[in-house]
């Protein structure tokens, strides 16, 4: 038996009382697991089914080929509890609908691994911008962050700043954002106004299309931006 702890980034119900899990392990990297019987009446385990919980899945062994193992046990790791703000579950779902599009193709990485744990402890302390931070933070962990140079602009087609503006959402206040987040020690300590977030999210969402093979913006960020609103 193999027991992986792993954050949970998306699920699917598969049959009529089963579910596909998709996560990514602290182990392995991005894995699927079949859960059977988490939809019937008598299994508890479903309420564990929320984004970017910890769970330890024990299988009968690792499938290193990226297929589809089915799990014997599902167990909510110690110390992961559930939210009951609304606004704090709206970001972890986008977040983790965000997550399940990046690390789909990645096997074991720590860095990635440690960086949701990160994040997981910042929105428990409330930090409202703690996802803008994971996105950026992951820009720097893909090897795609732009350049920082002195020039005033941030083209998001080649990752480098300009004397010009190329791109109407990378203005002068929002590429200085960019630089402010390429030079901070600490991405979560970054305060953000509603205004700021939101125009920073979409110049994120824009250069991850630019440069992430099949990215798109996430349809739980109209969801985030309404409760929000």
């Amino acid at each position: 038996m193999f027991t992986q702890t792993c954050y949970l980034l998306s699920y699917v119900k598969y049959g009529d009382n089963g579910a596909v899990l998709h996560c990514f392990s602290a182990d392995i990297g991005y894995q699927s697991f079949f859960a059977r019987g988490i939809y019937s009446s008598k299994n508890k385990k479903k309420p564990y089914l929320l984004p970017l919980n910890l769970l330890n899945i024990t299988v009968s062994k690792p499938n290193a080929q990226k297929g589809i193992s089915t799990a014997s046990k599902i167990e909510l790791s110690a110390g992961i509890h559930d939210f009951n703000d609304v606004k704090i579950n709206s970001v972890l779902f986008f977040t983790a609908d965000f997550l399940h599009q990046i690390l789909r193709e990645e096997h074991q990485n720590d860095l990635a691994f440690n960086e949701i744990e990160e994040f997981r402890h910042e929105i428990a302390l409330n930090n409202h911008n703690s996802h803008i931070s994971l996105i950026f933070n992951f820009l720097k962990l893909s090897g795609i962050a732009p350049l920082f140079k002195d020039e005033k602009y941030l083209d998001p087609e080649s990752g480098i700043f300009r004397d010009q503006i190329s791109h109407p959402l990378f203005t002068a206040e929002i590429s200085q954002l960019w630089k402010h987040f390429l030079t901070a020690p600490q991405t979560y300590s970054i305060k953000l106004q509603r205004a700021e977030r939101n125009a920073f999210l979409d110049s994120l969402m824009v250069y991850y299309h630019l440069h992430f093979s099949g990215f798109y913006t996430p349809n739980s960020l109209a969801v985030l931006r309404q409760i929000y609103e």
